[in-house]
């Protein structure tokens, strides 16, 4: 049957929708997309030839008889979708079923529109046409697929800048591109990388905009009303519940992490708003729970949670998260049917204990296993089950211990991972003495810590507080204020035991950074004003044993502010309202999009599964960190000193007192130790992207006063602050943007937000958190003391007592497989400065493409760079003795847990 031809009656039974008729032939009328009732320049049938249209011009006339206009341009596009690479049966009997429709011409509708305007719609001219190929062809991927449409373009048509798509198949499809191929002799690309919805969902079609930057004033007059349009498309209207082929980006509150439906104590409060500010996150307008109007009713696995189409996992990246999912279900398996079978969750009792779940498995030796499976019933497929799991859950040896496995133990380690661990970013000079608290003296006593300078002088060997300040060698790392507000409460659930500390740190002449006191806090009590507690490092056993308690106990504090505040609030949390500003407010056309848009990729999906799995009320994260049920509030709490100037990484590091600005320094800054891998490394990262952007910038915004008016882009800005961070919009500290300065300076901070600070502080999870009893996500016990009936019993086992104030073997295998999920990089992961086979026509702009290169070529020099660091014998911190380098700022990795790799998004 041709294209021509035919009766569509033949199809009624699908979802395609017959073109209209005009002499009795089945025509592809052009027309504009908001009125869909105006023909334009020249129909277009699907057999390739042009007809008159409705109302051809008197010139046009002349050729009604079919053949083309010998001034007329015939061109080709390329149309290159992507399917699934694993389809079951029905997924491949609809493919091959709209694989025949798309060979026919009946199946995928395209659009031209011209950059020029037609005089008599007063907008872009259009011509439109099916795409057609029986076969696709050939590609190197099994999974990628090509077709050809066919157009006959008038002379005086212009450049297309944009095409609409129309999807008449029952369902979605992901389109990867179109090239325009014949045009003047030179390709037009037109990068999409999106799922064009069905148009049973949504009549409307997809507008793609060539690979061609303009800022708003620079928009081809063609163009003008698809840009408007577009915008328009993605904000929505605020109201109804989303559906999962829209990609509509909106703001909402935190109203989703609580389940009163279903238990009361499942209840959590709205963060967002005057009494726990917090960001924003995409509005999916679920129904309200039946019990609190405030909150939104909840959507649990394996349903998913809505985020615009484009951001959810494309299939290599849900694999991979799956497969962790998995092995996580299997890793938590036995300890939790071995905690079934007893009255509570079980204690390691010993360290050869924690040794088996890595030497080991969980799996239980044959008899115990018989024993388990005869105690609790279970039938052959879960015994298979038991068996398949012995081969997937052998973890890697963490690389904390896979070299030294007692490294963990020596303060100079403790110290090491402030500024070399996962959470190198709340270590702070120390300027003055008595260390202070701002909280208030009336609910939560004094404010004067009790590590006095009596005591540090004892641990400085003859050398005084005061030149110890003067000369900037004492430094700590402070979570007093932050959590005392929480204790009372975290320690009135079941299994929770905290303090609010304070660690001091001396930095020697030799170069070591060494922890020389802990303060550790309780509230203020009727009977008892004050409930600090100084630690220090003593040589006698006692000592010896309480000072470790109290550094794990630190290392607990650690581990939740890192989680909490660090990786999810500043990094997560806070880069969801710049990318929902962006999609909402930036045209895809806009040079500053196409700048971000490798660094939002799947930061909304892993958010939205956070939210349904891991931050949610009773999830992994409260029954693993200390906060418990207080987790989210201790996080909003920590948003109130949120500041975007200070997420910055030199200004960071000032504010910290870990670096002074020196012009004579490379980068500007000079640190105060030197050997801070985090911060010396990241000064890299942060100063390559940095030159990037400025250039970038500089291109494309040549006048002086080209930011200010650029409409999209104040908007944009403008949205961030009043609406993604609604509850911080007052605040004075908010940068300016009204010159290139002011724009490459957000940029850049939004850059290395979702890159180089996410990976510092992700990837490191496993390789430091995989060994508990280096790094504890919560303590069980306070330190016994001497008039306490347990104390008796610390002393005659404290190694007991030590491990059975970590979490338990269930709580420890529920946070190791987080860990090491978290820890992945899937292997379609997009690293900082590498470019997707798929996406490298993103941009038509041959300088631009060249400062990207050199952009490339700087990421791979400080590569270099860190590695020959790594061998420096000098810096302590990265090499010596079972010390793993620090390669956590290394921009490239393969996939798994490697320790390394700079995604260019907070993308896991």
């Amino acid at each position: 049957m041709s294209a021509g031809q035919g009766d569509w009656s033949t199809f009624s039974g699908t979802a395609l929708r017959p073109p209209p008729r005009l002499y009795g032939v089945p025509v592809l009328l052009s027309f504009s997309r908001t009125t869909r009732s105006r023909p334009l320049v020249r129909a277009v049938i699907s057999d390739d030839k042009a007809v008159e249209s409705a109302k051809t011009s008197p010139l046009d006339q002349k050729h009604s008889n079919g053949s083309s206009d010998s001034s007329s341009k015939q061109v080709k596009a390329v149309v290159t979708i992507k399917k699934k690479m694993k389809e079951n049966i029905t997924e491949k009997i609809e493919n091959q079923w709209e694989m025949l429709m798309n060979g026919i011409g009946r199946g995928i509708l395209i659009q031209l529109i011209s950059e020029e305007i037609d005089p008599v719609t007063n907008s872009g001219k259009s011509v439109e046409a099916f795409v057609r190929g029986w076969l696709p062809k050939p590609q190197e991927h099994d999974n990628i697929l090509q077709y050809v449409a066919d157009f006959t373009l008038p002379s005086d048509f212009g450049r297309p800048g944009a095409v609409l798509i129309t999807n008449q198949h029952a369902k979605e499809f992901h389109l990867l591109e179109i090239v325009i191929q014949d045009f003047d002799g030179v390709p037009i690309y037109f990068p999409a990388n999106t799922w064009i919805h069905s148009l049973n969902d949504n009549p409307e079609s997809r507008i793609i905009f060539r690979n061609q930057a303009y800022l708003p004033s620079q928009t081809p007059p063609g163009l003008k009303d698809l840009r408007r349009e577009d915008l328009l498309s993605i904000r929505g209207n605020g109201k109804g519940e989303r559906m999962p082929y829209e990609r509509i980006y909106d703001y909402d509150v935190y109203n989703d992490l609580g389940k009163p439906d279903k238990e009361r104590d499942l209840a959590r409060p709205v963060l967002g708003g005057e009494e726990r500010p917090y960001p924003r996150r995409c509005r999916t307008g679920r129904p309200a729970s039946k019990i609190d109007p405030l909150c939104e009713s909840r959507i649990e696995k394996p349903h998913p949670v809505y985020v615009p189409r484009d951001e959810a996992f494309e299939e290599i990246k849900q694999d991979t998260f799956s497969a962790g999912r998995l092995k996580a279900l299997l890793h938590n398996l036995v300890p939790l049917m071995a905690a079934t079978l007893s009255s509570s969750d079980i204690p390691f009792t010993c360290f050869s204990e924690i040794d088996k779940l890595y030497n080991d498995g969980f799996i239980l030796k044959d008899d115990e296993q018989r024993k388990l499976g005869d105690n609790l019933f279970i039938g052959n497929m879960m015994k298979q089950v038991l068996n398949v799991g012995q081969k997937l859950l052998k973890y890697e040896i963490p690389a904390v211990i896979r070299k030294d496995r007692f490294s963990w133990l020596r303060d100079n380690e403790f110290a090491r991972q402030a500024l070399a661990g996962v959470n190198p970013v709340n270590i702070e000079i120390l300027k003055e003495f008595p260390i202070l608290s701002k909280l208030d003296p009336a609910i939560y006593g004094p404010p004067e810590s009790v590590i006095t300078k009596e005591l540090i002088e004892q641990e400085l060997h003859g050398m005084s507080v005061d030149k110890a300040l003067e000369e900037k060698r004492l430094f700590m790392v402070d979570f007093h204020d932050m959590l005392l507000p929480f204790i009372k409460r975290i320690n009135n659930l079941p299994g929770r035991k905290s303090y609010a500390s304070r660690t001091v740190f001396f930095y020697t002449k030799t170069g070591i950074l060494r922890p020389i006191a802990i303060e550790l806090s309780l509230p203020p009590t009727p009977s008892s004003n004050r409930n600090k507690y100084v630690y220090t490092h003593g040589h006698d056993a006692t000592t010896y044993w309480i000072w470790k308690l109290a550094k794990a106990h630190v290392c607990a504090n650690d581990a939740g502010v890192h989680q909490l505040v660090n990786h999810w609030l500043r990094t997560h949390a806070c880069m969801e309202p710049y990318i929902i500003a962006t999609h909402r407010q930036l045209s895809s056309m806009h040079p500053i999009y196409k700048l971000l848009h490798p660094h939002m990729r799947y930061t909304l999906e892993i958010n939205a599964l956070a939210r349904q799995s891991l931050i949610n009320g009773g999830g992994i994260i409260e029954a693993s960190f200390s906060p418990g049920k207080y987790a989210m509030e201790l996080s909003a709490a920590a948003y109130e000193s949120w500041r975007f100037d200070r997420e910055a990484l030199p200004a960071d590091l000032i504010h910290r007192g870990m670096a002074v600005e020196d012009p004579s320094a490379p980068g500007g800054l000079k640190l105060l130790i030197e050997d801070y891998p985090y911060a010396a490394d990241g000064l890299l990262i942060w100063s390559a992207i940095k030159e990037w952007v400025e250039s970038y910038v500089e291109h494309f915004y040549t006048e002086p006063d080209s930011v200010t008016t650029d409409v999209e882009l104040q908007a944009w800005w403008s949205e961030i602050k009043n609406r993604g961070h609604h509850d911080k919009r007052n605040e004075p500290w908010w940068p300016k943007l009204a010159t290139k300065e002011d724009l490459s300076g957000i940029l850049t901070t939004m850059i290395w937000t979702a890159s180089g600070q996410h990976a510092a502080i992700n990837f490191g999870q496993y390789p430091f958190g995989g060994y508990m009893p280096n790094r504890p996500t919560l303590m069980r016990k306070l330190i016994p003391q001497e008039t306490n009936p347990d104390f008796e019993k610390f002393m005659q086992n404290p190694q007991r007592t030590f491990l059975s104030s970590l979490p338990t073997q269930l709580q420890a295998t529920k946070i190791m497989a987080v860990q090491d999920t978290l820890s992945t990089h899937s292997p379609d992961e997009e690293y900082l400065g590498k470019m997707n086979e798929f996406h490298s026509s993103w941009i038509n702009d041959h300088k631009v493409l060249q400062m990207f290169d050199r952009f490339a070529a700087k990421l791979g020099e400080i590569e270099e760079i860190i590695n020959e660091r790594n061998k420096d014998i000098r810096l302590k911190n990265r090499t010596g003795a079972g010390i793993p380098p620090y390669e956590l700022l290394l921009p490239s990795s393969g996939p798994g847990v490697t320790g390394r790799g700079i995604p260019n998004s907070v993308s896991i």
